[in-house]
């Protein structure tokens, strides 16, 4: 069983990347929030899940401990496989994904892709014990400054037929880098990053 991976990013997309090992290149899935703490080119070290099916021997990267722990306790739960739980933790935060659990709120865990009614009452069941220790740490995507630039470039790329839900992931990874930039600036980048 592959417990980490230690090498250089080869390849990188918000989905999955690439990891050299010794020469050994290593395809790995990914979540949105590992993506943004990766860098083409550069060292990293990723905690593994490795999944093994009759047809495929699949693994699943993340850059903390705490995002594994979490992805294992959401595949843990009936109904909800490996792509599910990237997406989910693509979608929400640590934090925000277990205050979701633990207050009961169903809504916001429909809200992500590919996970209906029944799915998120039976995550909310299954891990509401389980998910105490995520629930203060991580910072949330609604502390980020600059919410009317955002949402004035959403609705622009809106316009354009570019989905809120996929511009707004964007949005997030670009402000935190750059807090100052202007509605036209984001909507640049936000282009250039589809």
């Amino acid at each position: 069983m592959i417990y980490s991976l230690k090498g250089i990013v080869q390849e990188l997309t918000p989905t999955f990347a690439v990891v050299d090992v010794n020469g050994v290149g290593y395809y790995v899935g990914i979540s949105l929030q590992t993506s943004q703490n990766l860098k083409q080119g550069s060292d990293v070290l990723l905690y593994i899940q490795q999944i093994i099916r009759e047809d495929a021997h699949l693994l699943f990267g993340f850059f903390t401990k705490q995002e594994k722990e979490m992805f294992n306790l959401l595949i843990s739960v009936n109904g909800v496989g490996p792509v599910s739980a990237l997406i989910l933790l693509s979608s929400l935060s640590l934090a925000e994904a277990a205050n979701a659990i633990l207050s009961g709120n169903s809504g916001l865990i429909q809200k992500v892709k590919g996970i209906g009614a029944k799915t998120a009452e039976r995550i909310i069941v299954d891990l509401r014990d389980k998910v105490g220790i995520f629930g203060h740490s991580e910072e949330k995507l609604s502390d980020i400054p600059n919410n009317k630039i955002k949402n004035e470039a959403l609705s622009a790329l809106e316009v354009l037929g570019i989905s809120k839900r996929i511009s707004e992931k964007i949005a997030d990874r670009i402000l935190k880098q750059n807090p100052h930039f202007s509605v036209e600036e984001l909507v640049k980048e936000i282009l250039k990053n589809i």
